[in-house]
């Protein structure tokens, strides 16, 4: 399938087989999964997914790549193209509101907000396996108390166990990218690891926080809460945003409620 990759689309294809190979190992997929490959690119982890036999459906944006890929598997049973933007597709279409698996080496320009949709269907996942720049990766798998620390470590990890499992070189892609990358895996929880009264709030304050992550709670946050409500969640309103965890954010997140 040669294809000249697309910059818009973000495009690196995977061509480096031991890394093709460990993927595949880790997905570690098997007869009766279902699976949603976002990128499928040039079907590089795909065919072998297939092979497993997985009933694989893969969401593809560049037109000229779906079309290749449903002449490729055209006679395969248990694969299916669909062409669309990841970032406006509704995943439980595709999968018509079943539990699934998903994969993908996610467009280094759009990984942030594709994660975020992408968390929207945690409800249907059963586990994601993704390419990412590895900064990104690092952000996501991030500890309180330092720069990586923000809104996409808090809301990751909120929702998902998240793993960094292996890196992976620029020489293993075609074009080769100018960044590290990072394969990581992210789990939805079967239970929240803590109580939130309301997401929309939860979301809205940890958005507000990193928006000005500079200033302490005190200043970034006082449209939204005052010293003394900071104070009553045991939180002092003179730190500031990347020190504070999920419970601490769930704190003053459920105070929004309380004082509403």
């Amino acid at each position: 399938m040669e294809h000249r990759a697309r910059k818009r689309f973000g495009q690196n294809f995977l061509v480096d087989p031991q890394v093709i190979q460990r993927i595949v190992n880790t997905i570690n997929p098997s007869a009766g999964d279902l699976i949603l490959e976002i990128g499928p690119g040039q079907a590089a982890i795909s065919k072998p997914l297939a092979e497993a036999g997985a009933e694989l459906h893969l969401l593809e944006i560049d037109r000229d790549l779906a079309n290749r890929l449903e002449n490729r598997f055209a006679s395969t049973g248990n694969i299916k193209v669909h062409t669309g933007d990841a970032l406006k597709t509704d995943f439980s279409k595709i999968v018509d509101g079943r539990r699934f698996r998903l994969v993908g080496n996610l467009p280094y320009n759009i990984s942030t907000p594709l994660l975020f949709h992408v968390l929207q269907w945690k409800d249907l996942v059963i586990d994601m396996h993704f390419m990412l720049q590895q900064e990104v990766v690092r952000r996501m798998t991030a500890s309180p108390g330092g720069k990586t620390w923000g809104r996409l470590s808090v809301m990751c990890q909120y929702y998902c166990e998240v793993t960094h499992l292996f890196n992976v070189p620029p020489e293993s892609f075609s074009p080769a990218p100018r960044v590290q990358s990072s394969f990581v895996s992210l789990v939805p929880h079967a239970t929240p690891p803590v109580f939130i009264r309301d997401m929309t709030a939860f979301e809205r304050l940890v958005n507000q926080a990193f928006s000005m992550r500079r200033k302490t709670l005190r200043n970034g946050l006082k449209n939204m809460l005052d010293a003394s409500d900071i104070e009553s969640a045991g939180i002092d309103p003179g730190l500031r945003p990347e020190t504070l965890g999920v419970e601490q954010f769930a704190a003053l997140s459920n105070l929004l409620e309380i004082n509403r």
